[in-house]
């Protein structure tokens, strides 16, 4: 996806912004009068990106953007993360996350299976490969990314509880004791 001039200009405001700040340039996207900037942490990174360094990215970008003024008319600047489960639209955002559980909704209504998830494996400029199944079943599918209709990233939330561990009723015991008269 290539950008057009405007947003050529609006992303060569942004990435020495994000570049200071030791983020990325997740996404860029205008729809209608609303410009989305979505950054992030580098891939690799021990910890998501703050409230506190948010607003200072939002800060720098606004004032940036009112003082180049790139953008013709009036737009509403949207400043964001991906969020845990995050949008893959670019060949970019597939390659950053794989290993990851991934879901994908094909764009032919009249395809075989259009929803599936699993593992991205593998990613290039073109195709996205994901394992779906598990163990002998486990297959890898090669999808190209014109065929996606859309993507997003699986938030896993990690071992299921033990039968009978969380939530199991405790034995009460209370206390009864007398109060002595004076």
């Amino acid at each position: 996806m290539t950008d057009t001039p405007v947003m050529q200009r609006v992303r060569d405001i942004i990435e020495p912004i994000a570049s200071d700040l030791e983020l990325d340039l997740y996404d860029l996207e205008q729809r209608g009068a609303t410009l989305r900037v979505t950054i992030d942490t580098p891939p690799g990174s021990p910890g998501g990106l703050d409230l506190e360094k948010l607003a200072l990215a939002t800060r720098l970008i606004s004032r940036e953007m009112d003082h180049q003024d790139p953008i013709p008319g009036k737009y509403t600047l949207e400043v964001t993360t991906p969020g845990v489960e995050r949008t893959l639209r670019l060949p970019y955002h597939f390659r950053r996350e794989v290993g990851k559980t991934v879901n994908i909704r094909l764009a032919d209504v009249n395809a075989e299976q259009r929803r599936f998830e699993g593992v991205l494996v593998a990613a290039d400029e073109t195709t996205a490969t994901v394992q779906v199944g598990e163990g002998d079943e486990a297959v890898d599918r090669v999808v190209e990314f014109a065929s996606i209709d859309r993507a997003r990233t699986v938030f896993v939330w990690g071992p299921q509880p033990k039968p009978g561990g969380k939530g199991r009723s405790k034995k009460k015991t209370s206390h009864n004791s007398k109060k002595e008269s004076s």
